[in-house]
């Protein structure tokens, strides 16, 4: 991992006051944070903090990415009290009642906690996870295709089922992702009993569904060279684009405020780990303001926390909507078997 020395110290020096000191009761080990595979492994301010933290604490954090969401759920059922790391990140709130039912995480309340507003605390089951930050899935677009083509920008969900955008949108399977999933519940929430002739019509107007986030944006998306100038990404996605590119004035990519569906993103216990004292931790550390102050710039998502202030950028260019789409953990768990068997059936060809 890269460090910087003076960022290093001054982390390392918050964490040791944010825990009452270095952990005397901890003996050194190495822990490991399971997580997606947008997860940065390296070279960024998220991994300098988790190194300060690590430092304070006598201990190394190593990083494992295990996929999507999906898949790294699907992985932790099977390894389920015999994990292969020790503190998993990512689980969100359309997968959440899976990961519980697959008994992966033991209880754990974060110290800090309280500081996490309530709206977000309210999804937690018997403690079993702790609310580390949240973002929208959205459909992104491609504003200078559009300009180039002189066609309007779609406005909701419904134009993306018109003809007049036949061939435009890249969505994910939500059978193994979860931004994927997330578009299938929004188009849930908003029409109710009627998703699946909706989902008729975005077949029919030749909707491109890929296995993962990864080969929609940086594969089919026309930003990154593909041929469909609409994808199911985050309204966190404009930001990364001004960030990556030191030209940009602006924004190349636009959000469709009415696609979006509100996601929370979990942090756990795994059931089973050899260092649970560091575990936990670890996940006290996740939401600390020295950790939270990163995951906008470093992950694209918002921090949970209200206290901590946003780079100018995510101010400027993230889409955070006043009404986005959202069910019920509960409902999606109950229902998300029925309605993925029959997306399957629409969509899955």
């Amino acid at each position: 991992m890269r460090h910087a020395p003076a960022l290093g110290i001054a982390l390392a020096a918050a964490v040791v006051a944010a825990c009452g000191g270095a952990s005397t009761d901890v003996e050194p080990t190495t822990i490991t944070l399971v997580t997606y595979s947008s997860f940065p492994v390296e070279g960024t301010a998220v991994n300098d903090a988790l190194d300060a933290f690590a430092t304070a604490n006598g201990l190394s954090v190593e990083i494992l990415t295990a996929g999507d969401t999906g898949t790294m759920i699907t992985k932790a059922a099977l390894t389920a009290g015999n994990p292969e790391g020790d503190v998993m990140w990512g689980v969100d709130t359309t997968l959440l009642g899976r990961a519980l039912e697959a008994d992966i995480f033991e209880p754990h309340v974060a110290a800090g906690a309280e500081a996490i507003p309530q709206r977000f605390r309210d999804l937690v089951v018997d403690d079993l996870v702790t609310p580390v930050d949240f973002g929208d899935v959205c459909v992104n677009i491609d504003l200078g295709w559009f300009a180039r083509n002189s066609l309007a920008v779609p406005t909701g969900l419904d134009d993306l089922a018109d003809e007049r955008y036949a061939g435009l949108l890249a969505v994910q399977d939500p059978t193994s992702s979860s931004p994927g999933l997330a578009f299938l519940l929004a188009t849930i929430a908003r029409f109710g009993d009627g998703w699946e002739e909706y989902w008729a019509r975005l077949v029919a107007n030749d909707v491109l569904v890929t296995d993962d986030w990864e080969s929609a944006y940086y594969g089919a998306f026309t930003r990154a060279g593909g041929d469909r100038p609409m994808v199911v990404s985050y309204g966190s996605s404009p930001p990364y684009e001004v960030l990556f590119d030191p030209s940009a004035t602006e924004a190349p990519t636009g959000v469709i405020t009415d696609t979006c569906y509100r996601q929370v993103e979990f942090a756990g216990v795994l059931r089973g780990t050899d260092s649970p004292t560091a575990a936990r931790l670890l996940v006290d550390f996740l939401v600390s303001p020295d950790f939270q102050r990163h995951v906008a710039t470093d992950l694209y998502v918002f921090p949970v926390r209200s206290d901590v202030e946003l780079d100018p950028v995510f101010v400027e260019y993230a889409v955070i909507p006043d009404s986005p789409a959202e069910l019920e953990p509960a409902l999606i768990d109950a229902e998300r078997a029925a309605w993925t068997e029959r997306w399957l059936a629409i969509a899955g060809g």
